[in-house]
């Protein structure tokens, strides 16, 4: 495994072998993280004061591009050691602010060349939409939410970030891959949790302007005895489609985490997020597909193990 920095000059520099790692893949938000360590030596320093860009390669494989937020040099009894960490490429939108903006009929060619080209980010795939109408980025609003917003309310799904930094725009697909977990899996932990703290069961969508609400309901949530609303006011230039989707959106956000699974499984970049798990677990009485929402790898003395977090299909 090789550790690349990328200075601000453009300069490519390899790090000393790499004595831990650990990366976490999300897709989206939050970022994807790094962290890595390796021996210091008197050439590093410069370099690192320098750091901008990150590449983790496995041979020639790209595993994670990043951008470099920190560095640390260290003293301890593995001698003097240096630290980089980092986020993946989402972090260039979360982290620069749009402009107010109203736009009409825009397409997400046109949002993505405004949003996200200025900030050195190239695209993967897209799916051409249209919003059919006026959409808003509200002062305030990052170049992520600006994009995302975008996104979900026209195509339904979220963008996300490949390992190579590359943007994708388009709906998740199923390669047809699977990744089973079974009784003869070796497994090193296991948690099971659900958690009804922040699920809706209900939103209000009220549009002030035009004197228009509408009522999004979670049946299921309320026939388990859950009571939690919320009243959403949005622009006044929504549509019945787009208020209905919004209250829906919610819903779904807030449902998103109410079942989750963690696995760790042995050794290392076993899975990546958008990928399916498909779980047979007798003693925890786990069945049925999980899509991968987060994926951390590991490495350290002990060697390598990956933590997947699963989430339910819907």
């Amino acid at each position: 495994m090789t550790g690349r920095i990328i200075t601000c000059d453009h300069t490519v520099y390899d790090l000393p072998a790499l004595l831990t790692w650990e990366v976490a893949y999300t897709g989206a938000v939050p970022c994807d993280s790094f962290s890595v360590t390796c021996l210091h030596t008197p050439d590093l320093e410069p370099v690192l004061r320098r750091a901008a860009g990150f590449l983790l390669l496995d041979g020639s494989e790209v595993l994670l591009r990043a951008i470099v937020d920190e560095y640390e040099i260290r003293l301890s009894d593995q001698g003097m050691t240096a630290l980089v960490a980092g986020r993946g490429y989402a972090a260039r939108l979360l982290d620069n602010e749009s402009r107010p903006a109203v736009y009409q009929d825009v397409t997400l060619a046109e949002i993505i060349r405004s949003h996200v080209t200025p900030y050195g980010i190239s695209c993967a795939k897209t799916v051409e939409i249209r919003a059919g109408g006026t959409y808003t980025v509200e002062s305030g609003s990052s170049q992520w939410k600006a994009l995302e917003s975008f996104c979900r309310t026209y195509g339904g799904f979220t963008p996300w970030f490949e390992r190579d930094g590359r943007l994708t725009a388009v709906p998740e697909t199923d390669d047809g891959k699977r990744l089973a977990v079974n009784e003869d899996t070796p497994l090193l932990a296991l948690t099971k949790r659900e958690n009804h703290y922040g699920v809706l069961s209900e939103v209000l969508v009220i549009d002030k302007t035009r004197g228009q609400e509408y009522t999004v309901k979670n049946a299921d949530f309320l026939s388990r005895g859950g009571q939690c609303r919320r009243v959403l006011y949005t622009p006044g230039q929504s549509t019945w489609s787009a208020m209905r989707y919004t209250g829906e959106y919610q819903i779904a956000q807030s449902t998103a985490d109410e079942v989750s699974v963690e696995v760790t499984l042995p050794g290392g970049f076993l899975a990546f997020p958008g990928d399916i798990v498909q779980l047979s677990l007798d003693k925890a009485g786990l069945f049925g597909e999980y899509r991968v929402a987060e994926a951390e790898n590991r490495m350290d003395a002990s060697g390598e193990q990956t933590t997947l977090t699963l989430k339910e299909r819907t």
